[in-house]
């Protein structure tokens, strides 16, 4: 049995920002070897540590505890071995494509004739050959990512690490950069030994990777991880394809747990707040709708992926508002909509709101923000009140984005309103009698 060499180990690697009560953990306990010849893929919900797992990797951070390996050496400082290719191309717009891949070998001091006829080689690799005297503004958005994955190939990496590089392209221009990276890294034409890519597409990962590695979050932690053994180039519409597509798709999507779980408790009470999921009412309506009506209330995720055409992060978002609200169930990559979710699929507008006011009550986010506004004097407090509390379990980003999301269904369900000139949230007048609905 062949034996890889090991190239990357992380042991026990955790990373936290801020400090005491602000203190908040993007991973914990993450434990990951990659081998030579392995082309690694990284996939879980928006929020659950994928990046920042890469910037450990490379150096750009450090953990906060447990130690990154490479060739069995605690990587101090940047990784002299790996370089980072990122969703957005980041490139000089004032300086040319060959000087754009050059400037990676300025930087290591190397001569101007070499680094230049290096320039010229790994534009050609790439297929950018023609361009060379061309500026960004000049270039498409594959063109510019090509540039991209030149300039990192310049210092010749062991480790490649992608982060997300094909999400800021248009579909075919995404499919077609797809399909050249896999042709010269299965050719081996690539300077490099192994791939660790981070990336939101399911069909991607296993169109690519040799092996797929699950994260789950709050705090980001590896769920599973799948091997493909599917030979190259795959065919998306195989049997074999689909159902490694609908078990990874169970994997990242976990299974409903029972509701004190799934909504967590108030902000400042013990345990864990659950942080609200980032989508809204008009989606979820959709995504029940299309359930209920196109499959009978129950689906295969990927399958509703398709149907939908958004992103995984995206959808992912929905789905957990759904189970949230108790509208939905999720087990083994399947979505079953509730009693309650084909009631609301079904009812009118207006029922529709009343329903998902009623469960949002239930929701220990709006129980306590009703609950301090039904005490304020003109039952209103300033924004920042609210995300001061907030930002004591969060980043202020965190914090900030929930405050938006709980203002956007509490408008939809009628039970909060948000005054953007003076940044007041207030209790919407339909809530401001003085009787507790919450049950």
């Amino acid at each position: 049995m062949e034996t890889r060499e090991t190239l990357l180990r992380l042991e026990n690697v955790s990373r936290a920002y801020g400090f005491g009560d602000r203190r908040f953990t993007a991973v914990e306990k993450i434990n990951l070897e990659i081998q030579a010849g392995e082309f690694v893929a990284l996939l879980g919900p928006s929020g659950c540590g994928k990046s920042t797992l890469l910037r450990m990797v490379t150096g750009l951070i450090a953990p906060t505890s447990g130690t990154v390996y490479y060739r069995g050496q605690p990587v101090r400082g940047v990784n002299p071995y790996a370089t980072m290719v990122f969703q957005s191309f980041a490139l000089y717009p004032w300086l040319t494509v060959r000087d754009n891949v050059a400037l990676a070998l300025e930087a290591r001091g190397e001569p101007r004739e070499t680094r230049y006829s290096r320039a010229e080689q790994l534009i050609d690799l790439v297929g950018m050959d023609g361009f060379e005297s061309a500026y960004p503004r000049e270039l498409s958005g594959g063109m510019r990512q090509k540039v991209g994955f030149a300039r990192a190939l310049a210092v010749e990496p062991e480790l490649l690490c992608l982060d997300e590089p094909f999400s800021a392209l248009d579909v075919l221009s995404a499919e077609a950069l797809r399909g050249e990276l896999m042709e010269l890294w299965t050719g081996g034409l690539l300077p490099t030994k192994a791939i660790l890519m981070v990336s939101h597409n399911i069909e991607e990962a296993i169109s690519m990777a040799d092996r797929v590695v699950v994260m789950g979050k709050q705090p980001g932690h590896i769920v599973s991880e799948f091997k493909i053994d599917l030979p190259h180039p795959r065919q998306r519409k195989a049997p074999a394809f689909e159902a490694l597509i609908d078990r990874i798709y169970g994997a990242i999507a976990g299974r409903t747990e029972p509701e004190a779980k799934e909504v967590g408790t108030p902000p400042g009470a013990p345990g864990l707040t659950r942080i609200l999921p980032n989508a809204s009412a008009s989606a979820l309506a959709g995504m029940l709708e299309h359930i209920h009506e196109m499959h009978g209330g129950r689906c295969d995720l990927y399958k509703l992926d398709e149907d939908l055409g958004i992103e995984l992060s995206d959808l992912l978002q929905t789905v957990e508002m759904a189970e949230m609200l108790g509208f939905a169930q999720v087990e083994a990559g399947d979505i079953q909509l509730t009693l309650l979710g084909q009631i609301f699929a079904e009812a009118s507008i207006l029922t529709r709101k009343e329903i998902f006011a009623m469960r949002a009550r239930r929701l220990p986010m709006f129980q306590w923000m009703m609950k301090m506004l039904k005490a304020a004097a003109d039952q209103s407090l300033p924004w920042k009140v609210f995300f001061a509390a907030l930002s004591l379990e969060f980043p202020d980003d965190i914090a900030e984005q929930q405050l938006d999301v709980a203002i956007d269904w509490g408008r939809y369900a009628e039970l909060i309103d948000y005054d953007d000139r003076d940044e007041v949230i207030r209790l919407d007048p339909s809530q401001g009698r003085a009787v507790d609905l919450v049950r």
